[in-house]
């Protein structure tokens, strides 16, 4: 059992079944306080995130879009759902991991900065009309379809530079 103390400055937790060695945080930092991720990042080092260094950034990021029904969202468990966009992603990836954009999306380098967009339509409808205006214009995705109901769920995009894509998915909220 770990035996916890625990107070507005400071957690301590005792892991003294473990070892005689304890282990504390201070309080939180400052919000104004530069971390090892930056200001405003969350996916990017300091280095990438502070406007104060010269390094150059890429032009054109690769991204992954990928769209969720609302009314789905509205009537499934959450995990359901999520899980529907997580194996729209990997399919899409997995279909298309000879492609040069996907390689460099998932290269060593770049695995732990991956973008994704997470969008929805409101149903059925919106999303077969999503996927037939990704095909027409050359888009590469994947539209779950979810078995034995054999019914659309959602659908994702293989990587791609952002300026290539951002286009057909500009009329569409974020999913929240």
């Amino acid at each position: 059992m770990m035996a916890c103390i625990v107070s507005p400055l400071r957690f301590t937790p005792s892991l003294s079944h473990l070892s005689s060695t304890r282990v504390r945080f201070g309080p939180k930092p400052s919000p104004t306080a530069p971390s090892r991720l930056g200001f405003n990042s969350m996916s990017q080092p300091a280095s990438e995130a502070n406007p104060d260094t010269s390094k150059p950034e890429t032009p054109d990021v690769l991204v992954q879009y990928v769209v969720l029904r609302r009314d789905l969202i509205d009537t499934w468990p959450v995990g359901s759902v999520v899980t529907q966009g997580c194996h729209a992603s990997v399919a899409a990836i997995w279909s298309h991991k000879d492609d040069p954009h996907t390689l460099q999306y998932c290269s060593p380098e770049n695995i732990d900065s991956m973008h994704k967009v997470t969008l929805e339509v409101k149903g059925e409808p919106q999303i077969l009309n999503l996927s037939e205006k990704l095909k027409a214009g050359g888009i590469e995705h994947k539209l779950w379809i979810e078995q034995p109901e054999n019914f659309p769920t959602c659908l994702a995009t293989k990587p791609y530079p952002k300026s290539m894509v951002s286009s057909y998915f500009k009329k569409l909220k974020l999913c929240k």
